[in-house]
C-alpha cells in the first residue's frame, strides 16, 4: 500500500470537481465527508463544497490550499471500506483530523484507490498547516493508520526476522530486502545499518553486535528441501526468466530529470516453481548475479523453521532450474501473475488475447493460480458476473472485460480489473449463454460469415458481433432473451426485392 501526496494543488480546489466527476460517471463512490457543517452534505453540489473550501481558505500566506492525497493498494488486496479507515486515520495522523475533507472510491483502475480532499488552511486559526517533510510525513502517518486498522507493524516484523539463523551480514540484508525492506548504511558510522520502508527508518543495527549462526551439522531440514524440490519440479516448470523493473527511470523521464549517470533497472530472475515453493513451503529461492548476466548461484530461505541456506548446501543450480534468455516487464508480470490461471485452458485463453494486443510471452510465464474461488456472497465476483452482462448488452469498449474463444467455439471471459478468467457459460448460466450463442449465430448468418470467433482490433474496441447481439439482447428482454424468429421478415424483403 502506498500514500502519495499529489502536486494538483491549486487555489481553485480542483480535486473536488475532479472526484465529483468519477462519482457522475459511476467511476467513483463518495466514502466519507468528515468535519462539514451540516448544509455541506452528499446532497451538495461539487460547486457548492467548493466554495465552502473556498471560502474557509482565504489565506495571504496560501496561493494553493488545495490538499489532494491518494491511498492505494496493489490490486484488490484492501476494500473500499479499509481504504477508506485507513484515510481516516491517514489524515488523523497528518494533523487534518479536524479539517473537513472527503474520501471518494475509486474504481476506475486495476488498483483499488481512494482520493482524499482538505485545505491546508486552518479552518479555526486561518493559517497555513505545517507541511514540512509532508511526503516523508504521509509515510509514517500511512503506516501508523495501517497498524491500527489492519494490525501491521513493521517493527515486529524486524524483530521476527532478526530471529532467523544467518552466517554473514549478506544473507540478512537479503532477507530483509525480500521482506520489503531496505538496508542502508549510515554515512557516519559504518557500523550502523538503518532498515527503512518506504523511506521511513524502522530500526537501527549496528554490524559488530549482530549475531550470525553457522548451520547445524546433520541438518534434517536439508534433506527434506531437497524432497520438496525434486517432486515439485516435475510438476510446475523450472524455466527462469527474467524480470524487469525500469519503474525509477521512467519516473525521472516524465519528470524531464536527467541524471548525472545512468540508472541500471533492477532484475529479478524468477520461475514458476520458485513461486510455488514460496506459497506451499516458504522456501524462498533467490538467484546471485552480476548486471543482467545470467545467475551464477542461490540462497535458499526456509521461513518455516527460520534459516538462511546457501545454494550449495542444497544442491547444484543447474540441477534445479533451466535458465532461459526471455524476459518481461515488472508491472507486467505483477499483473499477469495475479490472474486466476487454474487451468491450462485458462493460460492459454489469456496467451491468445495477450498475442492480440501485440504480447507475446512463453506459456511457463504465467504461473499457476487458484487463490480465488468463486464465491456467490463474494461482492467483487458479483460484480464482476454483472460486469459481463452489461458489456454484452450495453457492447461498451471502455470496461474492462474481454471476450475470448477456444479451439472448440466456447466463449470465455477476462476480466482486467479483477484479473479474472472464467467459462462465459458459467458467469451467465446455461439459458442465457445459450441466448448468448443463438444472437451470435443470427447476426453471423445475417452477415454470411463463417467463423463466430470475435474480433478486436488493436486498439480494444468491441465488433460488431458484440454489438448486433447487444442489440438481440435489448429487443429480447432481459429476463428471458429468447430469440425472435426472422423468418417472416426475410421473406418480406425478397419481395419487395422482385417487385
Amino acid at each position: 500500500m502506498i500514500a502519495k501526496i499529489l502536486s494538483s494543488a491549486s487555489r481553485d480546489f480542483h480535486g473536488v470537481k475532479y472526484n465529483d466527476k468519477k462519482v457522475h460517471n459511476e467511476k467513483g463512490e463518495l466514502m466519507l465527508m468528515k468535519n462539514f457543517p451540516s448544509f455541506i452534505n452528499e446532497s451538495s453540489s461539487q460547486e457548492e463544497v467548493r466554495n465552502y473550501f473556498k471560502a474557509i481558505s482565504e489565506s495571504e500566506r496560501t496561493r494553493k490550499p488545495q490538499f489532494h492525497a491518494v491511498i492505494s493498494t496493489k490490486y484488490q488486496e484492501h476494500s473500499k471500506e479499509q481504504l477508506t479507515e485507513i484515510a481516516d486515520n491517514f489524515m488523523q495522523e497528518m494533523g487534518y483530523g479536524q479539517q473537513p475533507y472527503l474520501v471518494v472510491f475509486h474504481k476506475d483502475t486495476e488498483n483499488n484507490h481512494v482520493h482524499i480532499v482538505s485545505t491546508r488552511v486552518d479552518k479555526n486559526t486561518g493559517k497555513k498547516i505545517n507541511d514540512s517533510f509532508e511526503r516523508l510525513k504521509s509515510q509514517q502517518a500511512l503506516a501508523k493508520a495501517m497498524e491500527k486498522v489492519l494490525g501491521t507493524n513493521y517493527q515486529a516484523t524486524i524483530e521476527k526476522l532478526l530471529q532467523y539463523r544467518f552466517s554473514n551480514l549478506q544473507q540478512l540484508e537479503m532477507l530483509l530486502t525480500r521482506n520489503g525492506f531496505k538496508v542502508v548504511q549510515s554515512e557516519n558510522n559504518p557500523n550502523q545499518l538503518n532498515i527503512l520502508h518506504n523511506g521511513v527508518v524502522q530500526k537501527t543495527l549496528f554490524s559488530d553486535k549482530l549475531h550470525y549462526q553457522e548451520k547445524q551439522k546433520g541438518d534434517k531440514r536439508i534433506k527434506q528441501i531437497k524432497a520438496f524440490i525434486d517432486k515439485y519440479k516435475d510438476l510446475y516448470s523450472n524455466k527462469v526468466f527474467k524480470v524487469i523493473d525500469d519503474r525509477v527511470q521512467q519516473g525521472l523521464y516524465e519528470r524531464n530529470i536527467l541524471p548525472q549517470e545512468p540508472i541500471p533497472p533492477q532484475i529479478e530472475y524468477v520461475s514458476e516453481l520458485q513461486e510455488k515453493l514460496r506459497q506451499i513451503f516458504g522456501i524462498d529461492i533467490v538467484f546471485h548475479f552480476k548486471d543482467d548476466k545470467q545467475p551464477f548461484g542461490y540462497t535458499l530461505i526456509d521461513n518455516k523453521n527460520q534459516q538462511v541456506y546457501k545454494g550449495s548446501e542444497i544442491a547444484k543450480m543447474k540441477d534445479i532450474f533451466d535458465f532461459t534468455e526471455n524476459s518481461i516487464d515488472k508491472r507486467e508480470f505483477e499483473r499477469l501473475k495475479d490472474y486466476n490461471l487454474r487451468s491450462d485452458k485458462e493460460k492459454q485463453i489469456l496467451i491468445q488475447y495477450l498475442l492480440k494486443e501485440g504480447v507475446g510471452l512463453k506459456d511457463f510465464m504465467l504461473f499457476e493460480n487458484k487463490r480465488f474461488k468463486s464465491k456467490e456472497n463474494n461482492p467483487d465476483f458479483q460484480q464482476l458476473k454483472e460486469d459481463v452482462r452489461q458489456h454484452i448488452e450495453n457492447a461498451k469498449d471502455d470496461d474492462f472485460v474481454i471476450l475470448e474463444q477456444d479451439d472448440n467455439g466456447a466463449y470465455y471471459a477476462i476480466h482486467q480489473r479483477y484479473h479474472q478468467i472464467h467459462k462465459l457459460s458459467f458467469l451467465l448460466g446455461k439459458e442465457e449463454y445459450q441466448s448468448f450463442i443463438i444472437g451470435t449465430s443470427i447476426h453471423n448468418a445475417s452477415e454470411m460469415r463463417s467463423s463466430t470467433d470475435l474480433k478486436h482490433s488493436s486498439s480494444g474496441k468491441i465488433s460488431e458481433v458484440l454489438n448486433d447481439v447487444a442489440d438481440i439482447f435489448k429487443a429480447l428482454g432481459k429476463s428471458t432473451y429468447a430469440p425472435r424468429d426472422t423468418t417472416e421478415d426475410e421473406l418480406k424483403k425478397r419481395r419487395k426485392k422482385r417487385k
